[in-house]
């Protein structure tokens, strides 16, 4: 390699240097070939690139000691060499010598300084990324990257592409300490932070896109919302203010598109970020705040705002004092935020102190006699809508909102004279005091209204979800009311209030605490009884209670009218359009009523509909959504026989099985994939179970 670099000096044979390039980068591969696994153990990839290495900077200590005696000599040669090894796959193998040496060298002496940028620029640009990405993977800090490549990517538009667009926007498979040292390498240098702002405009037009937003999988959104926080972590005051109205414009159409998102992963990143911003660009006034659990992803993202900028460390201090600065840091702010604590709390007390000393005059009641007047609850389902619907009496209102559900099921006759009129007062019920689990006791009222008088009340709430004039909390009500009901009416009677043991539960069925772990023997017992025969026991044990299910006779009541009007935009209301997230609930409705229908007489219909429902909007833009539709195809796959499937439907079945491979192929988000993966296999288990059927 020396001996090459010293007569591209003197303009060498090229093609002597292109097959000694050859030979020297394919050497393990050569060797392999010639001694057909007799290969000695330098001879591995493992060992022979580090090999490789160590030669490298041999070579490349003779250049530094040539160019300080002012002979010349070239470095192409050497960056060929590491190029090639790079592209081939092996830039762990050799960086992992380079890098700490070049770290080492470089640190004070600027003539190895420049070696290494040029040993980097002279690299061809067909190998350029794999080299860059190597380098800034394998960097231990933004500062080192920045002495290892100097201005590269304001030099080499191949570096800039990949350091500003294809890492950032087109690849989301590296780590954040990799973003860390690509975003902190651009802020370290005054002709750099130009790209730095670049960047940053294009995160954002990414991040405020609808269409990114809806097309891309959450892990990408994700990585693209940290190098955000990143950039902004590293952004001046100057800077802030000459894109402060960009900043502001880019956050609002950004956090629009994600706060519209079904996904709760995506919602929160969108507050995250949109936070952010505001707090970096209002530093004096009113900032956004918005609620949302804190978990350690969101104290991840809310970190990397607030990290110590790389700009702040000198490029010469050594790794180890670099390190321990950076530990020491921490510390202090915290200790600035207790102090700042603890003033607040003194304050507060004096405060608190002062009131007190005030009212020392007044002397409080003594209560300790008093009771508490008890409201007696109307015993009427007449009574109840009164109540609801006119009385002034806020504690009488509470009595009956709490006592309405147990008291339509103790009464079931006088409930179905006016079960339509009680389920439209409890649909528009609104919340007249601070009742705790108010909401929960509307819904359980309205459940047991439905499954009293199913057809009626099924009818009326089916109409109502297409009706104007409602809101889509509403509308989400009706559909969660239909399923809960759905569920009690396809149980047993004596099933319904224990535990229901079945092999198929629906996904949206709330269990009870169970306490089997208390009662193990008496199942085993139960489980010893109905394996023995036992003869001449006189009478017999007395068989558990069954019924009819009665969700057969009104399951074409819940479902059909839901899957008729769904395509039909209403003033207030459009499911195709804005309202994808009530088309999203929807469609799981639709799929657990499908699953609930399993040996009902209406099932064969309902799939058939169901089917021709899902091919309508299976390239719906909203993964949410197509989530609902697959679990739809397991729903229909599930409940009607294998038979009416394979004589009714084939080649819709045909069909969806082409696009259920589409699907596991091609679909950005992941759960749709592992849904669409399910369904292939159920049908490949349907084939299966009607070839073992004899005919």
């Amino acid at each position: 390699m020396w001996e090459v670099c010293q007569q591209q000096a003197q303009a060498g044979s090229p093609e002597l240097q292109e097959a000694l390039l050859n030979k020297i980068v394919c050497l393990p591969d050569h060797v392999s070939n010639k001694l057909q696994g007799k290969n000695p153990a330098v001879f591995f990839p493992q060992n022979y690139f580090p090999l490789l290495g160590g030669a490298v900077i041999q070579v490349l200590q003779k250049i530094s000691d040539s160019l300080r005696g002012g002979l010349d000599c070239s470095i192409s040669f050497v960056s060929h060499v590491l190029g090639k090894v790079c592209v081939h796959g092996r830039q762990k193998e050799i960086l992992s010598v380079l890098v700490p040496r070049l770290t080492d060298l470089t640190k004070s002496d600027c003539i190895w300084q420049r070696i290494c940028w040029r040993l980097v620029e002279c690299v061809p640009d067909r190998w350029m990324e794999a080299v860059v990405l190597g380098f800034v993977q394998r960097a231990p800090g933004a500062d080192v990257l920045s002495r290892l490549l100097g201005n590269l990517v304001v030099k080499n538009k191949k570096a800039q592409f990949v350091v500003t667009q294809k890492v950032l926007l087109l690849q989301y498979c590296h780590t954040t300490a990799v973003l860390q040292n690509l975003l902190g390498y651009l802020s370290l240098d005054s002709l750099r932070r130009a790209l730095l702002i670049k960047v940053l405009q294009e995160l954002l037009e990414t991040w405020g896109s609808s269409s990114a937003v809806k097309h891309s999988p959450p892990e990408q959104q994700q990585y693209i919302s940290k190098a955000i926080l990143i950039c902004l972590s590293h952004l001046k005051e100057p800077e802030i203010e000459s894109c402060r109205q960009e900043l502001l414009t880019s956050m609002m159409e950004g956090v629009k598109c994600h706060l519209d998102s079904n996904l709760p992963q995506i919602r929160r990143l969108g507050m995250i970020v949109a936070e952010s911003i505001s707090s970096k660009i209002n530093t004096d006034g009113p900032v956004l705040k918005f609620q949302y659990e804190e978990d350690d992803e969101a104290r991840e993202l809310k970190s990397l705002l607030v990290q110590t900028p790389p700009s702040c460390v000198v490029p010469s201090l050594p790794d180890d004092n670099r390190n321990e600065k950076a530990d020491a840091a921490p510390p202090l702010v915290l200790e600035s935020n207790k102090k700042s604590h603890t003033t607040a709390l003194v304050m507060s007390d004096e405060e608190s102190d002062a009131e007190l000393d005030s009212d020392d005059d007044l002397i409080p009641y003594d209560m300790s006699e008093d009771k508490e007047l008890k409201i007696k609850a109307p015993v009427y389902i007449r009574d109840c809508i009164e109540v609801l619907t006119g009385s002034e009496d806020v504690d009488k209102w509470e009595a009956t909102v709490k006592t309405l559900e147990s008291l339509v099921r103790k009464n079931p006759a006088a409930t179905r004279e006016v079960s339509v009129e009680l389920a439209k007062i409890l649909l528009h019920l609104e919340e007249k005091t601070c009742i705790e689990g108010f909401v929960e006791l509307r819904q359980r009222a309205q459940v047991a209204v439905l499954s009293t008088d199913p057809i009626p009340v099924a009818k009326y709430l089916t109409s109502q979800f297409y009706s104007l004039n409602y809101s889509l909390r509403q509308r989400m009500d009706i559909l969660d009311v239909l399923v809960l009901a759905a569920q009690e009416l396809s149980y047993p009677k004596s099933h319904r209030k224990t535990k229901h043991s079945g092999a198929q539960n629906p996904c949206i069925q709330l269990l009870p605490g169970s306490d089997s772990s208390k009662d193990w023997r008496r199942i085993v017992d139960e489980r010893i009884k109905s394996k023995t025969r036992r003869f001449a026991t006189g009478q017999s044990q007395a068989e558990l209670a069954s019924g009819p299910n009665e969700f057969n006779s009104v399951v074409g009541h819940f479902f059909f009218p839901l899957i008729q009007h769904f395509d039909r935009p209403l003033t207030t209301f459009d499911l195709l359009g804005e309202d994808h997230f009530v088309l999203g609930r929807l469609v799981h409705t639709l799929a657990i009523l499908m699953y609930l229908a399993v040996n009902t007489v209406a099932v064969t219909a309902m799939g058939k509909a169901l089917l021709e429902f899902v091919w309508a909007l299976r390239f719906h833009t909203d993964s949410y959504v197509r989530q609902g539709l697959l679990s739809c195809i397991s729903s229909m796959l599930l409940s009607v026989p294998t038979e009416r499937l394979l004589q009714d439907m084939t080649e819709e079945l045909l069909e969806t099985q082409s696009w259920l491979g589409d699907v596991v192929e091609k679909d950005p988000d992941g759960d749709c994939r592992r849904l669409a993966l399910q369904n292939l296999l159920l049908m490949e288990n349907l084939k299966k179970k009607l070839k073992t059927v004899p005919s």
